[in-house]
This record gives structure tokens, C-alpha cells and sequence, in this order.
């Protein structure tokens, strides 16, 4: 006994059912860009290229001398081809603006308030998102809120209570950049650890493991790349910081990289000793700008994931 297939609904008996011929897919690349896409992507190259010239001019007129650096503003430094002192405008820099004394001020104060600041957020970013706890929508957007008030409209607020527990100098500076810093890195974080599977939580808890111990060892080590993008990006802040530094900072032997840049500043332009002070903003800049530039495939990664969950 011979079985026949049926034919298909809305087919004749007897003939083969016919499949529309699937259109080609578009070769990559091929795809035609709107308008609008068009003119994003020319005004982000724009902007790109601006900043790559920008921090070519830097680092060229931080070896010219005062005459080249107006003459001469996009050609390459005449010391890199003749015999003469190329670093002389950095050792200018270093030497008259006490920067040696300023970097490792600048490095201990953002190393510990970075540090300092992780350490706070981490835990109550953790709470927040997954112990529970009563009113923890209502704490989250209140930390939304206070990184949208700007510190410059309590400065002066600050600076007169500070001095008046004589808190008005580095340690007074340490307080603020770790109090200011807080709100941004809670918000920061609690995108992370919303991001984690709850299942590896839940066995550990069935494993007998309090929450402090599930916090350092399950949800720290899975939310470690959010904690390099927010010690990252906080070191990054916190180094080019100007106005507390400037308000707060009386004593030069604690000066920050930037509070000994704008003092540098008159001095330097009295003398017209512009090289030297290019060269100091070289100095200010780049070390934050290489560290970005090491770890910016992980910040952008880690920024993506925070905030697609």
C-alpha cells in the first residue's frame, strides 16, 4: 500500500507547491545611508579630527620655543631636528611650577578618593538594586538628583563651614571629592549589578553564604568591569579637578597637578614663557589621557552594558 502526500491547501491536486524565489540579501556595506545618518557620521569625523588636532598642536608646542609656537603653530619643532635641549620647556615646566611636589599630592589624594569612593558605592549600589531594601526606587532616584546639582552653586557654602572646623585644606579637599564623587558612581553601578544573573546569587544564599560574603566574592568578581569604568572614570574627574583645588588649597607643598598649572599660569605669562607653560598642560593632561586610551575598549564596554539593563 502506497501513501501519497496530501496536497497542500490552496495548491492544485497533483502539482508541487511553489515557494516565492527569497530576495538577495544586501551585500555588507552596500546598505544606502540616510541623510541623516550621513550628516551624523561627517559632524562625529569632524569632531574627531578636531580633537587629534588639538592634541598634536599640544604636544608640538610643547617642545617650540614662544617665536615658533605663533609663527609656525602646525610645523613640526625645530629642536627635533637640530642639535639643542628638546625637553628644555617640560624641564622649565617641572622645576618652576613645583610640579615634582604637585604629582605626588595629585597622585595620593586621587589615588585614596578613587579608592575611597568605590569602596562606598559599591556596597550601597548593591543594596539598592538587590537586598530589597524599603524605598530603594525612591533612594535611587535621590542619588539621580544630586548628581545633577552643580557643587559650584555650594562652594562657597562649603568652603565657610569647612574653615570653620579647620578642614579648609587637602583633607577638607579629600572629604569633598569623595562626598561629590558618591552620587555618580552609585548611579553607575547599580546599571551593573542590575545586569547580573540572580541565579548565581540564589546558590550561593543556598549554599549557606551571608550577603556580605555573596557581595565580595559572587557579585564583585562578576561586576568587575563596572568597577574599573567607575575607578577609571573617577581617577579621570578627580585628576583634572580645578575649582576646589583652587578654593581649597592655600599651602603650595600640597598643591594638585592643576592648582600648580594655574599658578604657573601668571608667572609664565609674565615671562612669556609660553613653551613652558604648554608643556605644563602636557604634563597635566597626557597621563590621563594615555590611561584612558589603555582602558577605553573596557570604560565603553562597561558604560554599554550598565546601560542597557
Amino acid at each position: 500500500m502506497t501513501v501519497t502526500e496530501a496536497p497542500s491547501r490552496g495548491s492544485a491536486p497533483g502539482k508541487p507547491r511553489r515557494t516565492p524565489p527569497r530576495r538577495p540579501r544586501p551585500a555588507p556595506g552596500s546598505r544606502r545611508l540616510s541623510p541623516l545618518r550621513l550628516l551624523g557620521s561627517v559632524l562625529v569625523w569632524l569632531f574627531t579630527a578636531g580633537n587629534l588636532l588639538v592634541l598634536y598642536w599640544l604636544i608640538t608646542a610643547s617642545f617650540k620655543t614662544p617665536v615658533e609656537i605663533f609663527t609656525k603653530p602646525f610645523a613640526l619643532p625645530y629642536q627635533w631636528f637640530h642639535v639643542g635641549k628638546p625637553f628644555r620647556n617640560f624641564v622649565y615646566a617641572w622645576n618652576n611650577a613645583g610640579f615634582g611636589d604637585a604629582v605626588l599630592s595629585t597622585a595620593v589624594l586621587v589615588g585614596l578618593a578613587t579608592i575611597v569612593t568605590v569602596a562606598i558605592s559599591a556596597p550601597c549600589a548593591y543594596a539598592l538594586t538587590r537586598l530589597g531594601v524599603r524605598g530603594s526606587g525612591v533612594l535611587t532616584n535621590g542619588v539621580a538628583i544630586g548628581m545633577g546639582v552643580p557643587f559650584q552653586t555650594v562652594i562657597i557654602p562649603l568652603f565657610v563651614a569647612f574653615s570653620e572646623i579647620h578642614l579648609d585644606n587637602q583633607y577638607g579637599l579629600f572629604v569633598l571629592y569623595v562626598a561629590l564623587s558618591i552620587p555618580f558612581t552609585v548611579f553607575l553601578l547599580t546599571g551593573f549589578f542590575r545586569s547580573l544573573p540572580e541565579e548565581i546569587e540564589e546558590a550561593a544564599v543556598l549554599d549557606g553564604a551571608s550577603p556580605a560574603r555573596v557581595f565580595v566574592s559572587v557579585v564583585l568578581p562578576l561586576a568587575r568591569g563596572g568597577v574599573v569604568t567607575a575607578l577609571t572614570l573617577n581617577a579621570i574627574g578627580l585628576w583634572n579637578e580645578t575649582l576646589l583645588a583652587i578654593v581649597f588649597l592655600k599651602d603650595q607643598a600640597h598643591f594638585t597637578l592643576s592648582r600648580a598649572l594655574f599658578t604657573f599660569y601668571g608667572a609664565a605669562s609674565y615671562q612669556s614663557e609660553y613653551g613652558g607653560l604648554i608643556a605644563g598642560v602636557a604634563i597635566v593632561v597626557l597621563p590621563m589621557l594615555l590611561l584612558y586610551v589603555v582602558l577605553a575598549r573596557r570604560i565603553i564596554t562597561g558604560l554599554t552594558l550598565g546601560a542597557g539593563k
